[in-house]
């Protein structure tokens, strides 16, 4: 959760396709390490050890991809096959596994995750991305940096709090799927896997049809009827009597999980400067990965506590305040081009251009550290 701003703040001076090839080979030396492992302990530490690079990877990666794609229309769809491909991946390998196990030994699987790490590096190699903008800010200014612009920004306010609703929603998915296909309606676990799949197919579906969806929609509005779909399905659960009830709500669900999640990458896209934006992916990162880390832990507390239908019926209550929270802080009218005043800067000041307010637009950087209005 903490490695994200720190490690973009060590590496973001350097070339990013260097940092990106040097984090996929430092991930292919621990997953080489993982068939040797004698050791619990040993385990968790390649593991950190993985998700720490992971941690460098991703935001980077993800910040990267607006600077290539520079029309939104084509960043959009990016995003949506990015949602795609993680959903497919995330149904498909654990049957994959289970047949490749038929053939190889469980560290022959190992080899396979060293290949995807190894053809990730190469394809980086082969596309021509930015130069890194060298900064001369302090180290603490450039770990705070992302947190800061995120933290100002009233549609990251909002899109962060959304997340949070996703993670409460989420976590309910993945951690009470189990409990409530095989505990509660005393099913198996190709059940279980099924009911997965369901939430899998409401994403995708929603993946597939959200770059027209984004062009008629403002992002908030998509968000917001995405969070609501969250609180529907959450509060329909409370009252689900038979496991087949259960499957459409499910997909209701992983359809409300990818319209919050899909926008959110142009949201982040159009907040920062180019300079700027592997730190406000890094702080996205973090703070996202803070929501699943709280909502984990309460949600599982919560279902092994109370009844279930209960604990669908707080979870409902807790997003749809979240949503109206959300709905609060972001205002409707979300300009990207907002006249504003700089009453700290001299008449002279070369971004002024003579005139005190003046519109363009607008970020949070040195020049606005503020955002207008508030």
């Amino acid at each position: 959760m903490t490695i994200a701003p720190v490690a973009e703040a060590l590496l973001g001076n350097l070339p990013r396709r260097t940092v990106l090839v040097l984090l996929d080979l430092v991930r292919v030396g621990f997953a080489l390490a993982l068939p040797w492992v004698t050791e619990i302990w040993q385990i968790y530490l390649l593991i950190f050890l993985l998700q720490a690079a992971s941690a460098g990877f991703t935001p980077l990666f993800q910040a990267t991809i607006p600077d290539l794609l520079k029309d939104e229309e084509d960043y959009t769809k990016a995003l949506s096959l990015s949602r795609l491909a993680y959903d497919l991946e995330t149904l498909l390998s654990p049957v994959l596994a289970t047949l490749l196990l038929a053939v190889v030994t469980w560290q022959g699987l190992y080899a396979g995750t060293v290949c995807g790490f190894l053809a990730s590096a190469a394809l980086v190699c082969t596309v021509s991305l930015p130069f890194s903008t060298k900064t001369q800010l302090p180290f603490r200014k450039r770990v705070t940096r992302g947190m800061q612009i995120y933290l100002a920004t009233p549609r990251l306010q909002g899109g962060l709090i959304l997340h949070g609703v996703v993670a409460v929603a989420g976590a309910m998915v993945f951690v009470n799927t189990v409990v409530l296909v095989q505990g509660h309606f005393g099913l198996n676990e190709q059940d279980t896997a099924l009911t997965l799949a369901a939430f899998g197919v409401g994403s995708m579906l929603v993946a597939l049809v959200s770059p027209k969806l984004l062009e008629k929609f403002a992002e908030r509005a998509v968000m917001l009827v995405g969070s609501l779909i969250l609180v529907v399905s959450l509060g329909i659960s409370t009252s689900i009597e038979e496991w087949r009830d259960l499957l459409p709500v499910w997909m209701l669900l992983g359809s409300g999980y990818s319209m919050i999640h899909i926008p959110m990458g142009r949201l982040l896209g159009r907040s920062a400067h180019t300079e700027d934006r592997p730190a406000l992916f890094a702080a996205h990162f973090s703070l996202s990965h803070a929501c699943w880390l709280i909502a984990y832990p309460a949600v599982g507390w919560l279902g092994a506590t109370l009844e279930l239908s209960l604990t669908f019926g707080i979870l409902a209550v807790g997003c749809l305040l979240g949503c109206a929270l959300a709905w609060r802080v972001w205002p409707k009218i979300d300009p990207i081009d907002l006249e504003h005043r700089h009453d700290d800067l001299s008449s002279d000041h070369p971004h002024l251009s003579g005139t005190q307010v003046h519109v363009h637009p607008y970020v949070i950087d040195d020049l606005h550290p503020q955002w207008p209005g508030r």
